[in-house]
């Protein structure tokens, strides 16, 4: 018999909601495509169909096989959790529960993405949700003149960010605490726009750069406790 010659595959951008979701959980863990599909017991030029592909319906099989290799859900992957909190499954078996160290913070933090920041106003504080990058030691963000984001300029505010993974019943969270200030040098907008790997997702002109310098930065974990051997007699 002659010996079968593995298939070339050229990676591309992903297309639709599951290819794009398949990308990113890849992305996320690290994976390239071969290693995720040797995992997942399929040949690469099948995952790379279901991540260029809109149309493609993978069977329920398939989708639990690539949601075990990327320590997921089928409702994550295919988009049926979009609207819904993070975090409904229940508490995991004996977690542990640990400080993040600065370090542990300020890497976290600089995977960029979306944060939360809490401003204070005449009525009560507001939280909005903001693209968010990190230059210089610093949280910087666009928002528009008169934007909630823009009541931070001049305050002192908070800035929380975290990742829950609802499968392992694990998070974290990082809460910087700073002074917020508008950027407002222009040679130093332009520097923030060449560096900030964020653009704001609400789209529209939001010219108004601001920077939160931290005071104070803490962070939390939750994770399983790993398991141990249990002495038999």
């Amino acid at each position: 018999m002659a010996e079968q010659q593995a298939v070339p595959v050229t990676e591309g951008p992903p297309a639709g909601d599951l290819g794009r979701r398949l990308a990113a959980r890849r992305a996320e863990l690290g994976l390239s495509l071969h290693e995720t599909a040797a995992r997942a017991g399929m040949a690469p030029s099948y995952l790379a169909h279901l991540e260029r592909h809109p149309g493609a319906a993978p069977g329920r099989g398939t989708l639990l096989g690539l949601a075990g290799v990327l320590q997921t859900t089928v409702s994550a992957l295919t988009g049926g959790d979009a609207d819904r909190p993070p975090g409904p499954g229940r508490a995991g078996h004996a977690p542990e529960f640990t400080e993040l160290t600065r370090t542990e913070c300020g890497d976290l933090l600089a995977t960029h993405g979306v944060g939360r920041l809490a401003v204070p106003t005449a009525q009560a504080p507001v939280i909005v949700p903001v693209n968010y990058s990190v230059v210089d030691g610093t949280i910087v963000f666009r928002t528009a003149r008169g934007a909630a984001p823009s009541l931070a300029v001049g305050c002192p505010v908070a800035f929380e960010v975290d990742r829950i993974d609802d499968t392992f019943s694990e998070g974290w969270s990082v809460l910087v605490r700073g002074h917020a200030r508008m950027v407002t040098d222009l040679g130093e907008a332009h520097r923030l726009a060449g560096r900030a790997h964020s653009t704001p997702w609400a789209g529209g002109r939001r010219d108004v750069w601001v920077r939160i310098h931290p005071y104070a930065v803490t962070g939390r974990r939750i994770s399983r406790r790993a398991e141990t051997d249990v002495p038999t007699g």
